[in-house]
């Protein structure tokens, strides 16, 4: 009765709050439709744009022993695929030595030539001995780092947080040979290609360096701080950047060739931290909205894209080999790992990790390896199956490296060289003691011999 009488003594008033509850109904559903969470993209005409590769065979023995091959760069190769064929490594593992840091190791060392070179968060790069894990060399060259060195004949590029800088060593020795001043921050693991070093910075662009005397020789503007590193393939490198754009620059003179937005989350456009791994025809990268990406490589066009449970700084392993079809193996925030189908991101197998997959994967033979950041271990997961076949209660960013030998295993604060158990004429049949971390026990030895950790 009210609102009747209110309706007749004030019907223009009435009118204007109808209209006016009529707009918000309308401007609620608007702006749902807007801000809402883009669906998943799956783009059949770019999906069919696909360019299969044999599997890569792995280096044959010598003397009939593994052969030794570098692992120089963050991801392995220049094309960031972090997956290395190798016959034979896999468990049991026993644990030759480890190395203790204070400090965070966040980003994995790398491997050259018998010495595993890396820098920890505090800013200290150093050199061990990949045999024993002696240190053989240690120097301070910033006070905040996040990524791993780049080595190239007989040299070391490192990138820092604090100071932002470039700076090239000795690898041998340690020796400062030449250091660049950046005007920002930077923790995007370098890449040498012939005499250049190329690497992004929080400024928003993507660096181009001459090895010689770390002049700059271009600098391209991408679409926000670039904190990934820039994967290279036949000419072109591929990097995401925090702008939500994935960018192509031909890698002679800085030409920006494509660049393509992320779906983003509806409320805010996605981040790429994720470095990308460039195989198939195809870019492959995670984002902050929680996605996977695949986009032609070509012209950047998306081909498509699959939602995990949280975010995925996680890289991106990609890898076909003789028992497993061209597949895209990448860990998210929601700690699950996920095997999906390269050509068109369906779902191969996903298994859990037990944690929160915040650092990138890395494939040597036939397992694919996790560290987990909330309990602090690392998963080995059969490449065909996602059957968890290692685990070690050491893990915490990045999971291992390889020299086609061994493992080298990175926790929170160490590095540990696990080589496989193999059995000798007697032992043929008998089956070898393992710890719970796929390991037999324990070697003597560790840092400087003192076998701490």
């Amino acid at each position: 009765m009210r609102l009747r009488r209110f309706w007749r003594s004030h019907p223009r008033v009435s009118i204007a709050i109808v209209g006016a509850v009529f707009l918000a109904i309308v401007g609620a559903v608007v702006g749902y439709e807007v801000l809402k969470r883009p669906a998943d993209v799956r783009n059949e005409t770019a999906i069919r744009q696909f360019e299969p590769e044999p599997p890569k065979e792995p280096p044959k023995p010598v003397h009939g022993k593994p052969r030794t091959v570098n692992w120089p760069m963050f991801g392995l190769n220049p094309a960031r695929t972090r997956y290395l064929p190798a016959r034979g490594i896999k468990p049991p593992f026993k644990l030759i030595w480890n190395y203790v840091e204070r400090p965070l190791l966040e980003f994995p060392p790398i491997y050259a030539h018998g010495s595993l070179y890396a820098v920890n968060n505090d800013g200290n790069a150093f050199a061990l001995d990949a045999e024993t894990g002696k240190v053989l060399w240690e120097r301070r060259v910033g006070h905040l780092n996040a990524s791993s060195p780049a080595y190239s004949k007989g040299r070391l590029y490192i990138v820092n947080l604090v100071p932002g800088h470039i700076i090239k060593l000795d690898a041998k020795t340690g020796r400062v040979l030449w250091k660049h001043s950046l005007p920002n921050r930077a923790e995007s693991s370098p890449l040498v290609i012939g005499s250049s070093v190329y690497f992004g910075c929080e400024n928003g662009y993507l660096y181009s360096l001459s090895t010689v005397n770390g002049n700059i020789r271009w600098k391209t503007r991408l679409g926000g701080p670039v904190k990934a590193a820039p994967a290279y393939r036949d000419g072109v490198l591929y990097v995401g950047d925090y702008g939500g754009d994935m960018n192509a620059v031909r890698a002679i003179d800085g030409k920006l060739i494509w660049q393509t937005g992320s779906l983003g989350t509806g409320y805010s456009g996605g981040e790429f931290y994720s470095t990308p791994a460039v195989a198939f025809g195809r870019v492959y990268a995670g984002n902050n909205d929680d996605r996977v990406y695949s986009f032609l490589q070509s012209d950047g066009e998306l081909a498509w894209t699959h939602s995990t449970g949280g975010y995925v700084y996680s890289g991106p392993t990609v890898a076909s080999t003789k028992n497993t079809p061209p597949t895209v193996y990448i860990g998210s925030f929601d700690g699950n790992v996920y095997a999906l189908n390269a050509k068109n991101g369906e779902t191969r197998w996903s298994r859990s990790a037990g944690g929160q997959v915040v650092g990138s994967l890395s494939a040597i033979g036939n397992i694919v390896y996790v560290a987990e950041f909330t309990h602090g271990s690392t998963i080995g997961y059969d490449m065909r199956t996602g059957k968890p076949v290692f685990h070690y209660k050491t893990g915490t960013y990045t999971p291992v490296i390889s020299d086609g030998r061994r493992i080298y295993l990175v926790g929170y604060s160490s590095i540990n060289a696990l080589e496989p158990v193999r059995p000798g004429p007697r032992a043929t049949h008998r089956r070898a003691p393992r710890s719970a971390g796929g390991a037999a026990a324990p070697a003597r030895g560790g840092r400087h011999g003192t076998g701490r950790g």
